[in-house]
């Protein structure tokens, strides 16, 4: 008898070998009408897979996430068929899946078109019409590099060529079409539906080298239902019109160029949100007990060496040689004999130095030691994105050098103080995962073993609900992930906290215990933005350019209806700023409709309109950004009110709790 562990725990027992489909239909019919992929131990298989032995089991139908996996994987294999049958000559070689949808590269002579598109996207439905069965073969190299060069098909050949001697070379059909892959697939073309669609053309070298051939790449997405694609394709036009490299242009916050590949320029409007969002945090951190320190940004190679970041992050990090170029006409600019230094891609090293300064004492711990540091990565620069993805970088870093036995207090505080601050600024939805070791690491497993242990504790012990995530750590140790989500459903990493007894050891950082022996201290390498310029690149997005009152780069905007209402104006505008209130002053000869327009698309939230009659009464008209409607009260009142309503969240409770006792 073969036993069949089912995912809840109950046991099914066959007298002979079964495959999917058959252990789909043996529990109900209604499952295997939606099965369409079957899972072994823990591996997905084509629901045509036997089962031989005692396994653990689960029937995959495409609502799950790895049957939509599989769906979209199926999506790639439909276009890449749907192309040959269209543009004859055209060569496949990879099409994997990838978040949200799938692509395939193509080698064709001729650049696709958007009309291409459509007419492959018109014939893969027609492909689904058919619904032909997909059909599992294993064949000899021999057999299928015969099979690829009689059909002109020479990447495949080459992908051929690296499977290792004695593998399987699994061959899908579908019709009369068929491909390489390793699988699985769907049992028929018509398990697909046709809730995908086809997005883009681009370039893309051959296995990524730019070495290598050019060919296209076709992009498309793919869903369960018509519902899940037409919410999805909503939140991309969403997206677009919340761009933070268009509303940064609309609202004159920053600029981008050439001449500064992955360094923002600051306007003034955005340095204001800057500034506003750094007071708020460094506010919340000196409640909290952290002490602020400054440390350098560039720093020799030995320094880099000890870290172990020179061996295992060098190609992200900007070196210079330590020397003083020439300026001769024939000479060369450097000899290349200089000792090398860095730029700092990261914090924690340096801040290491500052603990090892002076004898510290258990008593000491925890110290909780922060930096606004700006750090450099060499990103490539096809791999930039607007505020999102730089390669200048302010990061609100921290770094909790404490004993082993305050590693839980202080990894629970550090949620709980994340959750304000997201919370504060409009953040909600978090999603936590454990990310554990990677396969380049530094550290022994035992090591490895106690810190994952330690934050899983931690997390148990705050009362948060998380996943894992197998492989993704830091080099130097484990760490939480916090990924928020935004106001149209996108998801972001952005706090995190690292746990690591790595560096201490490294750096040879120490600290005096109880028994009067030298002990290592743990360090909790910690963010709660992550970086400032990415941050606030995901709130310009979150809140489509309108920032709450605190935040916004001008609160409020004084403009006139006509010039006799130019003096009073000009006093509200220097009672607002008295105030503390940003705010701008609009004496320009244009129509209101005009001044009122321009500054909604600048996103300013509050215009106050001053005319003659106001100026009599001293009054003046609020209108608030969105709303068509305006109200009329006296200035004095209106100032109290957005100076009550432009506080941070961290003040607030403050000036209400002084008001109550007044």
């Amino acid at each position: 008898m073969i036993k069949l562990t089912m995912p809840d725990g109950s046991v099914r027992e066959y007298e002979k070998a079964i495959n999917g489909f058959e252990l789909a239909e043996s529990i109900s019919k209604s499952l295997a009408k939606k099965a369409v992929a079957v899972k072994i131990d823990g591996k997905i298989d084509d629901l045509c897979s036997e089962i031989g032995h005692d396994a653990r089991v689960e029937v995959v139908t495409k609502e799950s996430p790895d049957g939509l996996e599989l769906l979209r994987h199926d999506a790639a294999h439909v276009m890449a068929q749907a192309v040959q049958e269209l543009f004859p000559g055209t060569q496949d070689t990879i099409g994997p899946v990838i978040e949200n949808g799938f692509f395939y590269d193509f080698h064709r002579e001729e650049r696709f078109s958007e009309d291409d598109l459509e007419k492959i996207e018109k014939r893969m439905q027609e492909i689904v019409d058919r619904d032909e069965k997909i059909i599992r073969e294993v064949w000899s190299k021999d057999e299928a590099i015969a099979y690829f060069k009689k059909v002109g098909e020479s990447y495949k050949i080459e992908l051929v060529n690296d499977i290792p001697d004695g593998e399987d070379i699994r061959i899908y059909k579908q019709g009369d079409w068929l491909d390489l892959c390793r699988g699985p697939h769907l049992p028929s073309t018509g398990k697909l539906g046709k809730a995908f669609k086809l997005m883009r053309v681009s370039g893309a070298y051959w296995r990524g080298d730019a070495k290598n051939e050019q060919l296209q790449r076709i992009y498309g997405t793919a869903w369960t239902n018509e519902k899940e694609l037409k919410d999805y394709l909503h939140m991309l036009e969403e997206a677009e019109k919340r761009d933070h490299r268009k509303l940064g242009r609309e609202m004159d916050l920053f600029h981008l160029q050439e001449e500064a590949q992955g360094s923002v320029f600051w306007h003034p409007k955005g340095y204001r949100i800057w500034q506003a969002l750094e007071q708020y945090i460094r506010r919340r951190l000196e409640d909290a007990d952290y002490v602020e320190v400054k440390t350098p940004q560039l720093l020799a190679s030995k320094f880099w060496e000890q870290s172990g970041h020179w061996s295992k992050f060098r190609e992200n990090m900007f070196v210079v040689p330590d020397e003083i170029p020439s300026t001769e006409e024939d000479a060369p600019v450097l000899s290349g004999e200089a000792e090398f230094m860095a730029l700092k891609p990261m914090n924690c090293p340096a801040h290491v130095q500052i603990f090892k300064q002076g004898i510290k004492s258990y008593r000491d711990l925890p110290l909780r030691m922060a930096e606004f540091g700006c750090c450099h990565r060499n990103e490539a620069h096809g791999a930039l994105h607007g505020l999102m993805r730089v390669r200048q970088m302010t990061q609100d870093d921290a770094h909790i050098f404490c004993r082993e036995d305050q590693i839980t207090d202080e990894s629970v505080a550090f949620c709980e103080l994340l959750q304000k601050v997201y919370q504060d600024l409009g953040f909600t939805d978090i999603a936590v995962k454990l990310a554990t070791r990677p396969e380049v690491r530094a550290g022994e497993d035992h090591v490895w073993d106690k810190a994952e242990k330690g934050l899983e504790d931690a997390l148990k012990a705050a009362g948060l609900e998380f996943e894992f995530a197998p492989g993704e750590g830091a080099f130097y140790g484990p760490k939480l992930e916090f990924h928020l989500r935004d106001a149209i459903g996108r998801t972001w990493q952005c706090g995190t906290l690292q746990l690591d007894f790595v560096l201490p050891e490294r750096l040879d950082a120490s600290y005096v215990g109880e028994d009067g022996e030298r002990h290592r201290p743990v360090m909790l390498h910690r963010a709660v933005l992550g970086t400032l310029e990415r941050f606030i690149g995901i709130m310009i997005e979150n809140y489509e350019g309108k920032f709450p009152l605190w935040l916004a780069p001008v609160q409020a905007a004084v403009v006139t209806i006509t010039s006799d209402a130019d003096d009073y104006a000009q006093e509200v505008y220097e009672q607002l700023r008295a105030a503390g209130i940003r705010a701008e002053l609009d004496l320009r000869n244009e129509k209101i409709n005009y001044k009122v327009r321009e500054h909604s698309v600048a996103k300013v939230p509050v215009i106050l309109v001053a005319g003659r009659r106001e100026a009599e009464e001293r009054t003046i008209s609020v209108r608030r950004l969105g709303s068509k409607d305006q109200t009329v009260a006296p200035i004095d009142e209106v100032i109290a009110a957005l100076r009550e309503e432009a506080l941070p969240p961290d003040l607030a409770p403050a000036r209400a709790q002084a008001k109550a006792a007044e």
